[in-house]
C-alpha cells in the first residue's frame, strides 16, 4: 500500500480533488488529507473524498509564543503555515510514514518541503498530476522509491530569479527553498545576489530573505542563511527593519555556537536605529534598540561560551563602536550624587546592608563575622527572595528607558518606594556582583549611604557594568589586579573622573579545614576542581594527563564538580560532547575518574596530589587555591585570556606554579611528584603560602578595612 498525504492551506477544489483521489485509490494508494483551511466549514464537500484519513492542522499562532507571533506577522504564507503546522504530532506521524508528500497550492509548498527534510525517502510534490505520476512509478517498480523532485530546478530558477523576487511569496517559496538550489554553491550564490538586486521593494526584499535564510539554514548552511539577512538588510533604508534583518542573521550563528561574522554590523544597526529613535524623543523604543545592540556585544556565545572572547585580543577596542552612539552616550553620562557619603558612624555600631540575587557563594564568612562583629549591625537583602525586588533588579529595559529619558520615571519611582527604606536604615550597602541590581540601585541617589559593589570576573563580560552608574558608587572590589584591568579597559566611565574608589580584595575563603592529611598514592592523582563551564576546558588537563602516563601509567585524573549543562548554549553543548569522546576510553581504562558534585570538597582534595587550573580566564581560582592549601601541588595555566599582560596568572601565583603549555605542566609534575618526599615539600610550601595569603583570617583584616577603617 503506498501512503499519499495531501497538504493544503486553502480550500480546494472538491470536485476535482474528489476524481483525483478516486484515481489514487484505484493505483492502490491510500490518500491522506491535512489541511489548514476550516474543515467544519466544508463538512459536506469533505464527506465527497474517498480517503482514509482527515485532519484540521491549527489554523493560527495564536496560543504560541510572543516571539513567533511577531515572525509570523512579517513571514509569507508559505511559512506561516509551516509555523502554525511544524509542531502537529499527527501531521509528523503520517509525514514519517508518507511514501508520496503532496502540496496542493502554493501555501503548502514550504510544509511540504520542510517535512520532507524528515522523511527523506518520501517523494515531495506541488500538485495532483505529478503526485500521481510519482505513484504510478512507484506501482511499477514495485513501491521501491527512486528520490526526484518536482520542485523547479536550478537553471528555471536562473532564468526567473528576477521574476520570482519581484513576484508573489507564494512563487517565490517554491524557487526558493527547492533542497537541490539550496545545497548548491551555485544557487546559494544566486539568491544571495537576487535579494541585493536594485529596485525590489523593501517588504519584498525582506520577506524573499527569510525564505532564502531559511532554506539555506535547511540546506546546512548557516552562515550562507546570515549573509543573506545581512545583504539584504543593507539595501533596506528603514532602520528599524534593517536592525531586525541583521539581529536575525547574527542570532542563526549564535544559536548553532558560531560567532558570528557580521556581529558588529548587527550592533551598529542596532545602535543607528536607537540614536535614531533617541533623538526623535522616543526613549522606549530607543531603549528596546539600546538593549538589543548590549544583548548582542555581549552574548555568552561570543564570551563565556567559548575558548576565547573578542575581549582578549582588544578590549577597549572591542567596546569603542559602541560609546560612539548617542544613546548610549546618554546612558552613560553620570549622574553623580547630592551629597557624598557619610562617613561611618562613631556613636553606635556600623550598619551594614549585604545584599545580593539568589547568588551568595562567596559571602558566607562575610556574613557570618560581621554579623558577630561588635562594631556592625548586620542585615542581608537577597533580593531574589522578593518577587518584587527580583522583577526591578533585573528590568534591563527599564533601567535603560529610565536613564535615556533624563528625569524621574515609573520604574525610578518603583526603585525609590522599594529601596529606600533599605538605603535609609543603612550607613554602607555593599553589593556582590556587580550585575542587574546593581544597575537598579545607581538608578537613584543613594543619598549619604555610603555604597560598595564587588565585580568579580564573570560580570565584566556581560551588559551589565554598561548599565551602571559608577558615579554614584563610591568603591569597587575586584578579587584580582587582572579584573580590574579588563574592567576598567571596558567601561569608560571606571576611567573618568567620576569613578569610585578601587579595591583589590581576595575572595573569602577559611583554607584552614582543606589541610588533611593526604595518603601516599594521592601523589599519583591530577585533580580538576569544576569542570561546569567552558572556560574552564578540562581537555587540557587531559592533555596534560595523557603526557605524565606516557611516563607512568600510575597517573590518573580525578575531576570534582558537576558537568557543563548542555541547555546553556549549542557553544557549551558542542564542547561537552568533544569532550565525553575524550573521556569515555580514559574512564573504561580507570585513567580519568568522575566524583560529580560535592558538599565536601576537603575530603575529596585529601585524595588528591596535583591541583590543576586548565582554564582559559579565571578570576582567582578558588578551586586551585583551596587545592594548594590542602598540600597539593599547583600547577596552573597561564589563562590565555590574560597572558602576557601586565597583571595574570603569572602575578597572581607564586613563581613555578604558572606554566605555558601542557609540555610545561607535564615537566612540572614529574619532577614535582618524582618522589614521595620531594611530593609532600611542594604541597607544604603551597599550603603555607595559600594559608598565608588567602585563608579568611588574613583576607577578614582586609574587608574591616573595607567597611570600618573610618571608626
Amino acid at each position: 500500500m503506498t501512503e499519499v498525504l495531501f497538504i493544503a492551506a486553502a480550500k480546494p477544489q472538491f470536485g476535482v480533488l474528489a476524481d483525483s483521489v478516486r484515481k489514487f485509490n484505484a493505483q492502490g494508494a491510500r490518500v491522506h488529507l491535512a489541511g489548514t483551511f476550516h474543515l467544519e466549514s466544508c463538512a459536506d464537500e469533505v464527506g465527497t473524498l474517498e480517503v482514509a484519513g482527515l485532519h484540521q492542522l491549527p489554523r493560527t499562532v495564536a496560543h504560541r509564543s510572543q516571539a513567533l507571533r511577531r515572525k509570523a506577522r512579517t513571514s509569507p504564507l508559505g511559512m506561516r503555515v509551516w509555523m502554525q503546522s511544524k509542531g502537529d504530532a499527527w501531521l509528523r506521524a503520517q509525514a514519517r510514514k508518507a511514501d508520496v508528500l503532496v502540496a496542493l497550492d502554493p501555501g503548502a509548498v514550504y510544509t511540504v518541503w520542510r517535512l520532507a527534510q524528515y522523511n527523506r525517502s518520501a517523494e515531495a510534490m506541488f500538485g495532483l498530476a505529478p503526485a500521481l505520476k510519482a505513484v504510478e512509478g512507484l506501482q511499477a517498480q514495485g513501491g521501491s522509491v527512486t528520490r526526484r523532485s518536482a520542485l523547479p530546478p536550478l537553471d528555471a530558477v536562473a532564468r526567473d530569479v528576477r521574476r520570482s523576487v519581484d513576484g508573489l511569496p507564494a512563487a517565490v517559496m517554491r524557487t526558493a527553498t527547492a533542497r537541490p538550489v539550496m545545497r548548491s554553491s551555485v544557487g546559494a550564490r544566486l539568491w544571495r545576489t537576487a535579494v541585493t538586486a536594485p529596485g525590489v521593494p523593501t517588504k519584498v526584499r525582506a520577506a524573499t530573505s527569510r525564505y532564502v535564510a531559511e532554506g539555506m539554514q535547511w540546506a546546512g548552511r548557516t552562515s550562507g542563511a546570515a549573509i543573506a539577512l545581512v545583504a539584504a538588510a543593507s539595501k533596506i533604508p528603514d532602520l528599524g527593519l534593517r536592525a531586525q534583518l541583521m539581529d536575525e542573521a547574527v542570532m542563526k550563528e549564535i544559536t548553532k555556537g558560531i560567532s558570528p561574522r557580521d556581529l558588529g554590523k548587527a550592533v551598529a544597526a542596532q545602535l543607528a536605529h536607537a540614536d535614531e529613535q533617541f533623538a526623535a524623543g522616543k526613549t522606549a523604543k530607543a531603549a528596546s534598540a539600546l538593549d538589543r545592540a548590549l544583548f548582542l556585544d555581549f552574548h555568552r556565545v561570543l564570551h563565556i561560551d567559548q575558548l576565547t572572547s573578542p575581549l582578549a585580543k582588544d578590549a577597549e577596542g572591542f567596546v569603542k563602536p559602541l560609546y560612539r552612539s548617542k544613546a548610549m552616550q546618554a546612558l552613560s553620562r553620570p549622574q553623580g550624587r547630592k551629597v557624598p557619603a557619610a562617613p561611618a558612624p562613631k556613636d553606635r555600631p556600623l550598619r551594614l546592608l549585604v545584599t545580593t540575587s539568589a547568588n551568595d557563594n562567596f559571602l558566607h564568612h562575610i556574613l557570618e563575622h560581621f554579623g558577630n562583629h561588635p562594631d556592625v549591625e548586620l542585615r542581608y537583602l537577597d533580593l531574589a527572595a522578593s518577587k518584587h525586588l527580583k522583577r526591578i533588579s533585573w528590568a534591563g529595559r527599564r533601567m535603560l528607558e529610565d536613564r535615556l529619558a533624563g528625569g524621574t520615571s515609573d520604574y525610578q519611582e518603583e526603585v525609590e518606594r522599594l529601596m529606600r527604606p533599605y538605603l535609609d536604615w543603612a550607613d554602607t550597602v555593599f553589593v556582590d556582583w556587580s550585575v542587574g541590581p546593581a544597575g537598579m540601585l545607581t538608578t537613584i541617589d543613594p543619598g549619604d549611604t555610603r555604597i560598595v559593589v564587588r565585580l568579580h570576573s564573570y560580570e565584566a563580560f556581560t551588559r551589565w557594568p554598561h548599565m551602571t552608574d559608577f558615579s554614584r558608587i563610591d568603591d569597587l572590589v575586584f578579587v584580582a589586579p587582572h579584573v580590574k584591568d579588563l574592567a576598567a579597559s571596558l567601561v569608560p566611565q571606571l576611567r573618568g573622573e567620576s569613578a569610585p574608589r578601587f579595591h583589590v580584595l581576595d575572595n573569602a575563603m577559611d583554607l584552614s579545614g582543606f589541610a588533611r592529611p593526604k595518603p601516599a598514592e594521592a601523589r599519583f592523582n591530577l585533580g580538576l576542581v569544576g569542570i561546569s563551564q567552558v572556560a574552564k576546558d578540562p581537555k587540557w588537563a587531559v592533555e596534560v594527563l595523557e603526557r605524565v602516563r606516557k611516563h607512568d601509567e600510575r597517573y590518573r585524573l580525578i575531576l570534582v564538580g558537576g558537568d557543563m549543562d548542555p541547555k546553556t548554549s549549542r557553544a557549551t553543548r558542542e564542547y561537552r560532547r568533544e569532550f565525553e569522546q575524550e573521556l569515555a576510553p580514559l574512564e573504561e581504562s580507570g585513567a580519568v575518574v568522575r566524583l560529580g558534585p560535592t558538599d565536601d570538597v576537603p575530603s575529596k582534595l585529601a585524595e588528591i596530589g596535583t591541583i590543576i587550573s586548565s582554564s582559559v580566564r579565571e578570576g582567582c581560582h578558588v578551586g586551585l587555591m583551596e587545592g594548594a592549601a590542602s598540600g597539593a601541588v599547583p600547577v596552573a595555566r597561564d589563562w590565555p585570556f590574560y597572558a602576557g599582560k601586565p597583571n595574570s596568572a603569572r602575578t597572581l601565583y607564586p613563581e613555578g606554579w604558572v606554566v605555558g603549555s601542557p609540555e610545561e605542566a607535564a615537566k612540572r609534575i614529574l619532577e614535582s611528584t618524582a618522589t614521595e618526599d620531594a611530593w609532600r615539600e611542594a604541597g607544604k610550601l603551597a599550603a603555607e603560602h595559600a594559608l598565608s595569603v588567602w585563608d579568611w583570617p588574613v583576607v577578614r583584616k582586609h574587608f574591616e578595612e573595607l567597611f570600618l577603617d573610618e571608626r
